[in-house]
C-alpha cells in the first residue's frame, strides 16, 4: 500500500516560514534548525496501540545492552585500577579492494586482530579509529572521546557522556566495514586461524539484527544514545549498508557463506524488512514522491535534523544510495518501482549544470562558481517545500547560498555531490536492458 508521509504540523509551519522569509537576493537566512526528537517510552502514545509493546520492548532491551557494555568493560579492571588512555581518533584504514591474497598477509591479519579487540560486547564497533594501530588494551574504552567535548553549548551533537559515545554505530561506515574486512580475511584463513574473524562476524550479524527497529530501520547508534542518533539514518548510507550486508549474508556471499543457515535466514528477513520503512520515508510533497531525508524520526518517519548545520531536508547523496539499494531488490513490487521512478525523476530535475564547488583561493577556500560545461552536481540538501538548495551553519541558521555561510562550515562539509549520477546511470542501464529485444535461441536442426 502506498503511504504518503505527512509532515508534522510544526515542520509544515517552519517550511512556510522559510518561504515567507526568503528574498530574491542571495545570501538570505531562511530559517533556524531545531533539534530532533529521540526514541523514548514517553513517546509511545504517538504510535498506534498495536505497535507500542514492540517499541517498549526494544527500548528496554537497548537500555539493558547499554548496561551490559558498560559492566563488561568495568569488569576488565581490578578494583581501583586506572584504565588505559582511550583510543586516538583516526581514519579506519580497512581497505576492501586489495588483491584477495593480501587479506591473508600478516598486515591484514594484524588489522583483523585490532578490529576484533575493539568489538563492543553487544557486537558492533565505534567509528573513526585507526585499525592499523595496536589491539585494545584490557580496560581500554571501545570508543574515542566525544568529538564535541564541550557541554551545555547548545550543540545538537553535545554528548550526554563525553567518555561514552558512539559505542556501537553505523556512522561513517562503522561496523559494516569491519564486517566486510573480516569477511575477506577469514576467506584466506580457512583453518583455525580464521575462527576468531568468523566468530566476530557472527556476533556482528546478531548485533545488526538486535539493533534493527520494530519497523525495519536502524538507528545511527546502538544501544540508543539519544538525540538525533536515534533517528533512522540514511546519512553516510547507514541503513543501506546495514541492509546490503545482511542481504549479502543471506545470499551466501563467499565472505559470509560460513555463517549458519538459520542466521543467514534471519539476515535475509531483516534485510527484506528494511525495504518498507525506506519506501514509507520517501518524502511526498503535494501528492508527489520526491527523494529521502538524511534521517527520519524512527517512530513517525518524519524528516528530522542532525547536527546544528544538518537541517531537515531532501538529501541527494543519501537518496542515491537508497535508490541503488532498492534497484538491487530481486522481486520489486509496484510500490518499489514507483518509488525508484519518482526518485530518479526528481534527481534528474534538480541536477546543477555549469557550476562547480571548488577552491577559489587560500583565503576563501571553496565556493560555488560558474564553470561552463561542469556538472552535473547536486546540492547535498534541498528545502522540502521549495526543492531549492539550502545550507546550514554552526549557529543553526538555514541559508539559501553556500557562499554566504561561514568559511569553516563551507569548507568542512560536502555541500555538493556528484553521487546521484551513479544512481541515474544504474537506472538507465536497467531501463536499457528491459527495452532490449529478446534473443530467440535457435535450436539446431536434426
Amino acid at each position: 500500500m502506498e503511504t504518503a508521509m505527512k509532515l508534522p504540523r510544526q515542520f509544515a509551519v517552519a517550511g512556510a516560514m522559510c518561504l515567507a522569509l526568503a528574498s530574491p537576493a542571495s545570501g538570505a537566512v531562511i530559517g533556524t534548525n531545531t533539534p530532533a526528537p529521540e526514541v523514548a517510552v514517553e513517546r509511545l502514545g504517538e504510535l498506534p496501540f498495536a505497535q507500542r509493546a514492540a517499541w517498549a520492548d526494544y527500548i528496554a532491551r537497548s537500555k539493558k545492552q547499554h548496561r551490559f557494555d558498560r559492566d563488561t568493560l568495568a569488569a576488565e579492571l581490578r578494583p581501583g585500577e586506572a584504565p588505559p588512555p582511550p583510543p586516538v581518533a583516526g581514519s579506519g584504514r580497512m581497505p576492501l579492494k586489495n588483491d584477495a591474497a593480501w587479506y591473508g598477509s600478516p598486515e591484514a591479519r594484524a588489522i583483523a586482530a585490532t578490529i576484533i579487540s575493539f568489538q563492543t560486547p553487544s557486537g558492533g564497533w565505534s567509528k573513526n579509529q585507526d585499525r592499523t594501530g595496536a589491539p585494545r588494551l584490557r580496560g581500554q574504552r571501545y570508543a574515542n572521546d566525544a568529538e564535541t567535548m564541550a557541554v551545555d553549548t547548545g550543540s545538537f551533537d553535545a554528548p550526554r557522556d563525553r567518555f561514552w559515545t558512539f559505542v556501537g554505530t553505523l556512522d561513517n561506515g562503522a561496523t559494516t566495514t569491519e564486517m566486510r574486512f573480516l569477511g575477506r580475511v577469514q576467506a584466506r584463513l580457512p583453518g583455525k586461524e580464521g575462527d576468531a574473524s568468523r566468530a566476530s562476524i557472527a556476533r556482528a550479524t546478531e548485533y545488526l539484527l538486535m539493533a534493527q527497529y520494530p519497523n525495519g530501520g536502524w538507528p545511527q547508534v546502538y544501544p540508543l544514545e539519544g538525540g538525533f542518533h536515534d533517528g533512522i539514518t540514511f546519512n553516510d548510507n547507514a541503513v543501506a549498508e546495514a541492509a546490503m550486508i545482511l542481504e549479502d549474508i543471506a545470499e551466501g556471499h563467499p565472505d559470509f557463506a560460513f555463517l549458519p543457515k538459520d542466521l543467514r535466514r534471519k539476515a535475509g528477513s531483516a534485510s527484506a524488512r528494511a525495504v518498507q520503512p525506506i519506501l514509507d520515508a520517501q518524502v511526498v510533497v503535494d501528492g508527489r514522491r520526491t527523494i529521502w531525508p538524511q534521517q527520519v524520526d524512527a517512530m513517525t518517519l518524519a524528516p528530522i535534523s542532525a547536527r546544528n548545520y544538518e537541517m531537515r531536508s531532501l538529501a541527494s547523496a543519501e537518496s542515491a544510495e537508497v535508490l541503488l539499494f532498492l534497484m538491487r531488490q530481486p522481486r520489486p513490487t509496484p510500490e518499489l518501482k514507483a518509488a525508484v521512478d519518482a526518485g530518479i525523476a526528481w534527481l534528474r530535475a534538480h541536477a546543477i549544470h555549469d557550476k562547480a564547488f571548488t577552491k577559489t583561493s587560500d583565503e576563501e577556500g571553496r565556493k560555488l562558481v560558474d564553470q561552463p560545461g561542469a556538472g552535473p552536481i547536486w546540492s547535498r540538501n534541498y528545502d522540502i517545500r521549495t526543492g531549492k538548495p539550502i545550507f546550514g551553519d554552526w549557529d543553526k541558521s538555514i541559508q539559501d547560498d553556500v557562499n554566504h555561510i561561514s568559511k569553516g562550515r563551507r569548507n568542512g562539509y560536502a555541500w555538493f555531490t556528484p553521487a546521484p549520477r551513479h544512481a541515474i546511470e544504474a537506472y538507465d542501464a536497467v531501463v536499457r536492458k528491459a527495452a532490449a529485444p529478446a534473443v530467440t535461441m535457435q535450436l539446431p536442426s536434426r
